[in-house]
């Protein structure tokens, strides 16, 4: 039987309630609010030039919306209704062949209030849902790759499309809320970004140091100012610790506040230029790795809508619990504030209030 079609209903033995731990060392992967503000920065902000760069934009989002379909209903459009959009930050590089997405959140956008929530999805979850097979969530989408290609005989766009939709479904039933759109952006679409912009200029905040031969990755960083090309600048915002203590691990609020830096690093980089050859290019390393099922027509409103969308208006929720090899188990309470604060997005007149529940952070970075 598909392992996407329903399956009878399974008695769950529950792990055991024990003190939050933290996972054991991992290769330095997660790093999920960046990836989505990376998206509205590059996508959302760069439209903003006109001439040549809007005759660009518009061949960029030819590239990246849905291919077979342009027309929206003026009911559905972005400026009258709340979005909801899944973003998958998917790493397939090309030393491992993976297809999982190791970054994943469900966002719902107001037009009414001009803001976002955000939910963030531990990589290692176990979603716990009736008529999947338990698996961790980032592998879903590789399983529904699969089973486009061996299953139901599709190849290239037509795949993703079909993985796109099945976990559209999934998330939408998990949050309880209707999901839209699909979003998947690719790691390599980062450093091609950062290698467009000419690097960035950052400042290092301490030694780096981290490989893995497996898929090729190779953090070698050394405190101090420097202008990072894009695998640097992709290590120095995911370096969690060294694999044998050579340089010392990083906090969760460090990476944060690098990620911080890198963004307000591309936007200022974005800012100065003068060029519209080198936007041009920019434009071009966004339209390689991003794929998403969002009409072009749609993705222009939500540029018009969301454009210059205050940072504080964006609510960030990394949904907790416990780990307990090899899943994450999800703190029940945590995800039922995450499924309230995203219902609040999708009413019409917005939040009730800009108060976020206790486990979400506010910031764009």
């Amino acid at each position: 039987m598909s392992e996407h079609m329903p399956l009878p209903p399974r008695t769950r033995i529950q792990p055991a309630k024990t003190a939050k731990v933290s996972p054991p060392p991992r290769k330095p992967r997660r790093f999920a609010r960046f990836v989505f503000s990376f998206l509205l920065i590059v996508i959302l902000g760069l439209a903003a030039y006109a001439g040549y760069l809007f005759v660009k934009t518009k061949d960029t989002l030819h590239q990246i919306a849905n291919p077979n379909d342009n027309t929206v209903a003026a009911a559905d459009l972005a400026q009258v209704k709340p979005i909801g959009l899944l973003v998958m930050g998917l790493d397939n590089r090309r030393a491992t062949g993976s297809m999982n997405t190791d970054v994943m959140m469900a966002a719902v956008f107001n037009p009414k209030t001009k803001t976002a929530t955000v939910v963030s999805v531990p990589r290692d979850t176990d979603l716990n849902m009736t008529g999947y097979k338990t698996r961790k969530a980032n592998a879903y989408y590789a399983r529904f790759l699969s089973i486009a290609r061996t299953e139901q005989n599709l190849t290239g766009e037509n795949a993703s499309k079909y993985a796109r939709d099945q976990m559209k479904d999934m998330m939408s039933k998990f949050f309880g809320i209707p999901i839209d759109y699909a979003a998947v952006l690719d790691f390599q679409g980062f450093i091609d970004v950062v290698n467009a912009l000419g690097g960035v200029s950052v400042n290092v905040d301490q030694d780096m140091r981290y490989w893995d031969n497996a898929d090729g990755t190779n953090i070698n960083l050394k405190k101090g100012p420097q202008v990072l090309n894009g695998e640097d600048a992709l290590g120095f915002v995911r370096y969690r610790k060294s694999k044998n203590g050579e340089t010392r691990a990083s906090s969760d609020f460090e990476r944060n506040a690098r990620q911080d830096q890198v963004l307000g690093a591309i936007v200022d980089k974005i800012k100065s230029f003068g060029s519209v050859t080198k936007v041009g290019g920019l434009l071009d390393a966004m339209g390689s790795n991003i794929r998403t099922d969002i009409e072009q027509t749609q993705i222009e409103n939500m540029i018009k809508t969301y454009f210059g969308i205050d940072r504080q208006n964006v609510r960030f929720i990394a949904l907790e619990g416990t780990w307990k090899s090899p899943y994450v188990y999800l703190d029940p309470t945590k995800l039922e504030e995450a499924k309230q604060a995203l219902n609040e997005e999708l009413q019409p007149e917005g939040r009730t209030s800009s108060t976020p529940p206790a486990s979400a952070t506010s910031g764009n970075g």
